[in-house]
């Protein structure tokens, strides 16, 4: 991916994530805005992205971060928002076990209170050990930790699964929680 690519995707990510309302943007319900207003708005903003370069992003984002309406005419950030947003995920039923990647220095403290969504919606956990290993290895050697999501789903805890493969719940008691063996 270009340096320009991951330039918009990381711009992208900022106001569809975080701060929509800096560029005048309101998301509709599920996190959706019009792409015309997005690029519109970037544009005001002094940060001018064509149509095909978002079509980009959105093709080439290898965590499938963006998704576009079944119109196409809309795009929104699949999840990791901080803003107040209601992606609108259906409950699902997890497998049996889900994996989180994190770094050695936040352990005592996630073994003590657990993994918390702390300024996100939504604790992120992954279906495979290489995709924490990513998540992890973002903030140095990753730790993975692995997640009784087996258990949580028959003790009433709820999962929803974004449009790219993440697995979201609201917090993972530290009983649910241990180090993978390596």
């Amino acid at each position: 991916m270009s340096k320009r690519i991951v330039t918009i995707s990381k711009f992208m990510s900022k106001y569809l994530r975080h701060e929509p309302e800096a560029l005048g943007l309101n998301l509709e319900p599920g996190g959706w805005v019009l792409i015309a207003d997005l690029l519109e708005s970037a544009g005001k903003h002094g940060f001018t992205i064509t149509n095909e370069e978002l079509l980009q992003v959105v093709a080439e984002n290898d965590k499938k971060r963006f998704a576009l309406d079944e119109t196409a005419t809309k795009i929104r950030a699949n999840q990791g928002h901080s803003t107040s947003v209601d992606l609108q995920l259906a409950e699902a039923e997890p497998p049996p076990q889900l994996f989180h990647g994190t770094v050695s220095k936040f352990l005592d403290a996630i073994l003590v209170e657990g993994l918390k969504k702390m300024d996100r919606h939504d604790v992120h956990l992954s279906k495979d050990v290489l995709t924490a290993a990513k998540v992890g290895e973002r903030r140095g050697k990753p730790v993975i930790l692995v997640v009784d999501s087996g258990a949580m789903a028959s003790d009433g805890y709820k999962f929803r699964l974004s449009e790219n493969g993440v697995w979201l719940t609201d917090h993972v008691p530290p009983k649910y929680i241990r180090l993978m063996d390596t």
